[in-house]
């Protein structure tokens, strides 16, 4: 398996370790799964994210690269602005989803999921315009910092005073004498920061941070359960190369202006017609934990109406949520239903996403004067 530059301070934490995505990472620390995820929402928690794919993207026709390769738009994005979007195929499925920052008029940041970095890159080329290069950038670590305390301990660490950095924004900056990417932004719904590093700088940044009282370092596991109480997808599971933005909810992303981005047809007729299933949030209303993979049912029991695609026990509403892929017909907010967990239906209900609240600072905006 790879290893992050980071592997050796996990091993000195005595982490847990495991595979995700042809890397050894860790999955809880200390403290466990559950403290991990409640200190997060109290305080900071620390995340190794160095195993997802970072590109640099540049040349006069990088916006009509993007806007070809998304069905979003980017003309009007603000030089320091991030945008969350997904990578379509021919068929209107999605073959990944990312977030893209505008650096300048022409170069662009994306962070790639580390299971698909691959697949993106490969596919980015395919479509990549001779005007505009692709830079993979290697031998970059990405470390985020998650949690209410993130932007004091920015400033207490490296004297970075950061209270008018906006909401899905990025800069670079100076960490103690270390060029770094800062992005205001992340996977958990609490305030905080990416910061792209380099390599070998890595190791101190990240002990440099732990050392905070306010810190604490979080694995995969919390860093799944924070992702599922705020209703974000995890590639793989709830959407993948089948699955349309429509039906994934996410038709939030497309722009009325972009409509001869790859796959447009296929995923124009849908949003017209309507999706004959929907991405659903999920919450147990009966006693039990349902996964992925569960059966969902209607009220009665008898009949199956789809699947869940992600599930697990929320710490911070102490009951079971999840999401899952449901008939449009049953997919509205508040519908009662049932799940199937290990031959036994549990009463359910679907219900709006996010579960909580994000605390996150509100998004302005980021568009180019």
């Amino acid at each position: 398996m790879k290893k992050t530059p980071l592997h050796e301070s996990h091993l000195a934490l005595k982490a847990k370790m495991g595979a995700f995505a042809g890397y050894d990472m860790p999955l809880y620390y200390g403290m466990g799964v559950m403290k991990e995820h409640e200190w997060a929402r109290a305080h900071a928690g620390l995340f190794d994210v160095s195993h997802m794919g970072q590109i640099i993207i540049e040349g006069p026709e990088a916006v009509a690269f993007w806007e070809s390769v998304t069905p979003s738009s980017f003309s009007k994005l603000a030089n320091g602005a991030a945008k969350y979007t997904i990578l379509t195929n021919e068929k209107g499925g999605i073959i990944d989803d990312l977030i893209v920052t505008r650096l300048e008029d022409e170069k662009f940041f994306a962070v790639l999921n580390a299971g698909r970095k691959n697949t993106d890159i490969e596919w980015l080329r395919k479509n990549l315009p001779a005007t505009v290069n692709l830079d993979y950038s290697e031998n970059q670590a990405l470390i985020a910092l998650q949690g209410p305390s993130a932007q004091k301990i920015m400033f207490d660490e490296f004297g970075l005073a950061l209270e008018d950095m906006d909401y899905m924004t990025g800069k670079h900056m100076d960490m103690g004498g270390i060029k770094s990417f800062i992005s205001r932004l992340g996977y958990t719904g609490e305030d905080g920061f990416e910061l792209s590093i380099p390599a070998e700088s890595a190791p101190a940044i990240w002990a440099l941070l732990l050392a905070h009282e306010e810190v604490k370092p979080v694995g995969l596991a919390a860093r799944d359960s924070l992702r599922l109480e705020m209703g974000y997808c995890l590639y793989g599971h709830d959407i993948d190369e089948n699955t349309s933005p429509v039906a994934a909810g996410l038709g939030w992303v497309m722009s009325k202006n972009n409509r001869g981005f790859i796959g447009a047809p296929a995923v124009l007729k849908e949003k017209e017609t309507g999706p004959t299933r929907k991405r659903a949030g999920i919450i147990l209303t009966g006693p039990g934990v349902a996964r992925e993979g569960s059966a969902v049912f209607d009220e009665s029991g008898s009949k199956e109406i789809g699947r869940m695609t992600s599930g697990g026990f929320s710490p911070s509403l102490k009951k079971s949520v999840g999401q899952g892929y449901i008939d449009a017909g049953h997919a509205a907010p508040g519908a009662k239903i049932s799940i199937d967990v290990r031959g036994k239906k549990i009463p359910a209900e679907t219900a709006l996403m996010p579960f909580l609240n994000p605390k996150t600072k509100a998004v302005k905006a980021a568009v180019k004067k």
